[in-house]
């Protein structure tokens, strides 16, 4: 029997401002964490000093903080990190090649994006004295082409994040899709597909499929949606999986998933559910989930925890210091403008967005014991961002004692089949439970 080994991980670090002072709340948290071998971080922001040019696109606003935030990063104890998620080409190429930069420079293991495919998808390992842990890290959420592209040995891999991309098919009874054919042959809505088809650009969607602008459409006896993985991105995934756990101890996905089921942020997507179990079929120990900035319910499976969102750990939009032109003209603004104007005028003062629901401000930290690749038990720490300060000093993590947020965890696992119980404050999951 080896030894045990000791996992945390968090949820979003959106962290733009640097913590010259470690007060209580930052010493407990940083306890916590050191508590134990592998801490895990999403960095969703990049991390330079104006070395990219900002992106036609972002992944809401443009994220850029100074590298000194990484030591911040260190000082709480992170020892791994993802930074595959809607934010790592915020600055293009030059940003991410910067970021990458910096946390080598600091000294982090690091997946999820890179000078192309082979190096976004790969596994990272870090060196613990009982084991050896491989980190791989996805995202499901971002712009098309920031997709790392391969390499060949006549064109060279195209820098990017590592894509879990997915199929959503819309399928609806059949008076309603002759309708929308209806109204397709009205308009030309699909005339440039048409094209792209006939001079062979594009792929047809196959004849069981009705194409509506982009979005896919298939007859059914009832109104439903659908979305599953893309078998080229999951098989490659899988692969690299068998790989990690030939030459690792534990194999620890992290996903970045803003996608829902419906219009319910709270119920991870169709695809993230068969995505997390075919990762564990392949011999990963854990999947950690993040991006939707709150919590989602906790499954597990085949005595493997599946944290389907751990919402946020730091997050500290309202902190950037610059905004490109775009983000501007979005909201009507020009020169004459500040980047307080425009973040006021994003939120309409404050009064709508994330800012504004108090379970984008409570999170949990899980803590996790595994011994020879089998959970034994979970433990989960509530923590709270400051939802009653100002909007400028918001974004710091303490420990909570409030009992609604384990509570609402207990809720959202429960269709999941797992049992959390409360004592002092701590929720905890004990090994054998209720297993899908």
């Amino acid at each position: 029997m080896t030894k045990p080994l000791l996992f945390a991980a968090t949820g979003d670090s959106f962290i733009t401002r640097v913590l010259p002072y470690k007060d209580q709340a930052f010493q407990e948290v940083s306890q916590l964490l050191h508590q134990a071998d592998v801490r895990i971080a999403n960095l969703e922001t990049t991390v330079h000093e104006q070395e990219g040019y900002p992106s036609a696109q972002s992944g809401g606003t443009w994220a850029m903080s100074p590298p000194a935030v990484l030591q911040v990063m260190k000082e709480y104890g992170f020892n791994m990190i993802g930074w595959a998620n809607n934010h790592t080409l915020d600055y293009l190429y030059g940003g991410l090649e910067a970021t990458e930069r910096y946390l080598n420079q600091y000294g982090f293991v690091h997946a999820g994006a890179g000078k192309n495919l082979a190096e976004a998808g790969a596994p990272r390992y870090l060196e613990c004295e009982q084991a050896r842990v491989a980190l791989i890290a996805a995202t499901s959420t971002f712009h098309p082409w920031w997709a790392a592209g391969d390499q060949r040995p006549d064109c060279a891999g195209r820098p990017g994040i590592n894509p879990m991309r997915y199929i959503m098919t819309h399928h609806v009874t059949k008076e309603k899709l002759e309708a929308l054919k209806k109204i397709a042959d009205s308009i030309d809505i699909n005339a440039f597909s048409k094209v792209l088809i006939e001079e062979g650009f594009m792929n047809s969607p196959g004849d069981d499929i009705f194409l509506f602008g982009t979005s896919r459409f298939r007859e059914a006896d009832r109104d439903y949606t659908t979305t599953e993985p893309h078998p080229r991105d999951l098989h490659r995934i899988i692969q690299t999986i068998e790989e990690a756990k030939r030459r690792a101890d534990y194999v620890i996905i992290s996903i970045h998933a803003h996608e829902m089921k419906g219009e319910d942020k709270e119920d991870p997507a169709d695809f993230l559910k068969v995505f997390a179990k075919a990762c564990i079929d392949a011999g990963a120990h854990a999947v950690v989930g993040h991006g939707p900035h709150l919590l989602r319910g906790i499954e597990i499976y085949k005595n493997r925890p599946i944290f389907y969102s751990l919402g946020d750990f730091i997050f500290q939009t309202e902190a950037v210091t610059s905004q490109p032109a775009d983000f501007y003209e979005h909201y009507g603004l020009d020169h004459r403008h500040n980047v307080a104007d425009a973040l006021e005028a994003m939120s309409a003062n404050y009064t709508r967005g994330l800012c504004v629901h108090r379970e984008v401000w409570e999170a949990v930290i899980p803590i996790w014991k595994m011994q020879d690749g089998e959970l034994l038990e979970i433990e989960l720490h509530p923590i709270e961002l400051g939802y009653e300060l100002p909007v400028h000093r918001m974004g710091w993590p303490k420990l909570s004692k409030e009992p609604h947020i384990l509570e609402k965890l207990q809720t959202l696992s429960e269709p999941f089949g797992t049992r959390m119980e409360i004592e002092g404050g701590i929720g905890k999951i004990r090994i054998p439970c209720n297993q899908k």
